[in-house]
């Protein structure tokens, strides 16, 4: 089976995705096409935010790049942030699309070493130069016409396949963004990646689970979490919070989704999808969205053992969670006392403590739901889970 590879040397999750993908093809026996494209084209032609980065809220940008970190040394990868990013890299992808073969590859490793690791500047003529030279090329050859419009064109052809961002691996017109989702390309070339490393001394006892019923990646990721847990051999604090009072409190979007480009809305359905299918859940996105969730998250501080049944009728049933009626009848078909919870929801202090939730999620610097604190340190998201088994 075959694959493609898109990537551009600017961005650092690539950088990660090229130090790997050549294992993932060995074990799946697949051929890489090393596919060199350039983002900010992607972001043009899908007329979103040449540099994501610069509207971020400042927890966001704490919590991306503590998770750079850790990614890059999760993967035993040597990384170093470049105090000059991000930089142009229109003249190094050029080279790249010039180079062919055995050469793009070996190029593409070096241009990304003296990014991500040796923190050169990747428009300095002399450093350009000596790449060049080093893999039989030009940059002259590098800057005529031909090759810019093969780069500008394989950009083009990328962006019209729906791919957004860097990394994307391509296999029969199906797309993964990012290179966190690399287990589930490997799956789908037929291997087996072992995603959850085994927790088997746990050096803490409980750990924090900040979620709001509103998201949907929060019902992925609260659907593990007994289990995990439970395998982990630690104790869940379940905090329900309230993501539109935390993005107000950050300076983020009320509902993201909504600020997504087309393609990126349309690749998320698919990597919840995805999602769902790697833990083994069901999902149908909720004709609710966006979710009023103040009831559900209150019902849940009451009792957390009503949360995995309000989630599944959230993201499975299409139940309305802002529908007192509907949401008592779900809690009683599910054993609880549905009346007795909703009439719960109005007591000044279960009011008090989703407020407090909230307030704390702002104070650790979450950004999102999930996000799971271990001690004093901060993990977003349902895809770092296995960062979170590593931790412990």
């Amino acid at each position: 089976m075959k694959f493609r590879f898109y990537y551009d040397v600017v961005c650092p999750y690539a950088y990660l995705a090229s130090l790997r993908v050549e294992a993932m093809a060995e074990r799946t026996r697949a051929q890489i096409e090393w596919c060199p494209i350039l983002l900010g084209g992607l972001y043009r032609h899908h007329e979103t935010a040449d540099i994501p980065a610069e509207s971020w809220a400042e927890s966001k940008v704490a919590i991306g790049a503590a998770d750079l970190l850790r990614e890059a040394s999760g993967h035993g990868a040597p990384f170093s942030p470049n105090p000059l990013h991000p930089q142009r890299t229109v003249s190094a992808m050029r080279l790249l699309t010039l180079a062919q073969g055995s050469t793009r590859i070996a190029l593409t490793k070096a241009l990304y070493t003296a990014y991500w690791v040796d923190g050169k500047d990747l428009n300095d003529e002399i450093v350009l130069n000596q790449l060049a030279e080093q893999h039989g090329l030009t940059m002259d050859a590098a800057r005529s016409q031909t090759t810019k419009d093969q780069l500008r064109a394989a950009t083009a052809s990328a962006a019209a396949k729906g791919v957004f961002g860097v990394p994307t691996f391509e296999i029969e017109g199906e797309l993964w963004w990012g290179q966190d989702r690399m287990h589930l390309v490997e799956r789908a070339l037929g291997g087996t990646d072992h995603y959850m490393p085994l927790v088997t001394n746990p050096t803490v006892k409980r750990i924090e689970f900040f979620h709001d019923f509103s998201s949907p990646y929060s019902y992925i990721g609260a659907m593990q979490m007994n289990r995990l847990a439970a395998e982990w051999g630690v104790e869940i604090d379940w905090k329900p919070m309230l993501l539109g009072a935390l993005f107000h409190t950050i300076g983020t979007p009320n509902i993201p989704i909504f600020s997504f480009g087309e393609a990126r809305r349309a690749y998320l359905m698919k990597d919840l999808l995805d999602w769902a299918t790697w833990w083994g859940i069901d999902f149908n996105f909720s004709p609710h969205f966006p979710i009023r969730s103040v009831m559900a998250c209150r019902v849940a501080i009451i009792d957390p053992n009503t949360t995995e049944s309000m989630y599944a009728a959230a993201w499975v049933d299409g139940v309305d969670l802002n529908d007192a009626d509907a949401l008592i009848r779900l809690l009683n078909d599910a054993g609880f006392d549905g009346e007795a919870l909703v009439d719960g929801t109005q007591d000044p202090a279960i009011k008090a403590v989703l407020r407090a939730n909230t307030e704390r999620a702002a104070a650790i610097g979450a950004c999102g739901a999930p996000t799971v604190a271990v001690g004093n340190t901060v993990f977003w998201g349902q895809d770092r889970l296995n960062r979170v088994a590593e931790s412990l």
